[in-house]
Parts: C-alpha cells; structure tokens; sequence
C-alpha cells in the first residue's frame, strides 16, 4: 500500500518504516563538485615551472661543484660571478618593490652591513667546513648529498597549501648538502665559494622567484627557460647521456603531467 504519510529524515519519530529507510527525495539536495577548479591545458604547463627551476637549479649546483672539482672553474670566478648574480637580483628585487609601492624598513646600508657579515662568518668558518667530514668516506657523502637535494626538492614551497611543504626543511637539507660538497674540494677557498653559492641558489633565488612570478606578467615562461636551457648546456658539458635524461624529466614534468591532470578531471566527483 502506498504511504499516505510523507517520510522525513528524522529519527526522534516512529515513521513505520526502518531507521534505514529513504526515499526518492533522500539525495534530491546533494550537490556535487561546487568547489572544483577546472584546469586547462597551457596555465598548467605555465605553472609546472615552479617544479622545473628548482630542478634546474640543483642542477646547476651540482655541475658548478664538479667543475671546480675538475679544476674547470676556480673558486674566485664562482665567487665573482655570484657576486654578480646577487647584485643583479638586489637590483630586480628593488624595481619590484618601487613597482608596488612596497617599503620593507631596511636601508641599503643595512643590505650592505648584512653582506659582510655573511662574507666574514662564511670565510671564516670554511676551514671548519672542510674538516667537519673527514672521518666520513667520499660514497657516503655523495648518498647523503644526493638525499639531501631530494629532500629540498621534496619539501620546497611552491605555493601549495599542504603539509609537506617545509621551507626551512628544505632550506636546511639544501645547506647541509651544499656543506657536504664543500668538504670533499682542495681548499677553504674552494669551500667558502661552494657555500656562497648554494645560498643564492637555495635561499635568495626562490624567494626572488616567486616575487617576479607574482608581480612580473610572463616571467615564470622566461625564468623556466632560461633556467631549463641553461642547466641543459651546463650538464652537456659533463655527460651528454646525462643532460638527455634531464631534457626528458624536463619535458615529462612540463607537458606529461599537465596533460594527466587534464586527463583525470573528468573522473573528479
């Protein structure tokens, strides 16, 4: 017989029916995918190079280490030329901040007076550096550097809202690699240039990164090619089946997996 009395999805009152009981009605007001963003194609890729620079720049890291290990560069040129680096990223990161009208407290002196503070301290303790793994064999050095740099990879912030995402981990790992490198070169000098760098790289270079990536219109494109293409010639140099696979990671990370994530939107509920 059908029910004369209308079902309500209550519990405090005997309809005559089981407490599992529902009607046509029961997921009429279900609504689904309300706060799904839908992706496309080229922003993703676009976005992908957050990923990619920081590929490439532990990259670059590793083949400038080796270089001066080949004795292929001297520690005073990788010190100069990040000296350059620094200097012009200061000068971007000051245009950027006219731009927007932003005004930090710090006067250029204190920049200045930073600076040499962290060339003392860093010169200072390279000696330290360079015995601090003696007892240490080369492999295990080289297995400990490579978990290092993956661990910065892993837990570097770019610019998701997750848990993984550790800053200072990653900022931690990437020195603690970068100190590992320094202690297997020939001299202090050597050292203090290995840790100067990885600074830049891992520390600055991010933080200036994502600054242009959100006040600068098309500077993601530019950074991620200039990065990508520059860490391919640098590790072509040393090994051309190595700067192969790199190429491929790089072209897999840019293209494969937005075109995946495309792909698996359509089975989102």
């Amino acid at each position: 017989m059908e029910r004369k009395i209308k079902w309500k999805k209550i519990l405090y009152e005997d309809q005559g029916v089981p407490d599992n009981f529902v009607d046509d009605t029961f997921l009429e007001e279900l609504k689904k995918n309300l706060n799904t963003r839908t992706y496309h194609f080229w922003p993703v890729v676009v976005e992908s190079g957050v990923v990619t620079q920081q590929v490439s720049s532990i990259c670059l890291f590793v083949v400038m280490f080796r270089y001066m290990q080949l004795d292929w560069l001297s520690p005073q040129w990788l010190f100069a030329g990040t000296l350059s680096l620094a200097v012009t990223g200061y000068i971007l990161n000051e245009l950027v901040d006219r731009q927007n009208n932003k005004t930090t407290g710090r006067t250029r002196w204190d920049d200045v007076k930073t600076v040499f503070i962290f060339v003392a301290f860093g010169y200072g303790l390279s000696p330290v550096f360079m015995t601090l793994t003696d007892t240490i064999s080369t492999d295990t050095i080289y297995a400990m550097t490579a978990f290092m740099l993956l661990s910065n990879l892993l837990f570097h912030d770019y610019g998701a809202d997750a848990a993984l995402v550790s800053q200072s981990l990653s900022l931690n790992a990437a020195m603690f690699a970068s100190v590992c490198l320094a202690s297997r070169l020939t001299t202090t000098v050597h050292a203090f240039a290995t840790i100067t760098f990885a600074v830049e790289m891992f520390a600055l270079w991010p933080m200036l990164r994502r600054k242009l990536k959100k006040n600068v219109v098309h500077s993601q494109a530019a950074m991620t090619a200039v990065l990508g293409v520059s860490a391919a010639v640098a590790i072509y140099t040393l090994s051309g089946v190595s700067a192969l696979l790199f190429v491929i990671v790089h072209l897999f990370i840019t293209f494969v997996c937005p075109a995946w994530l495309i792909k698996l939107q359509d089975y989102k509920e």
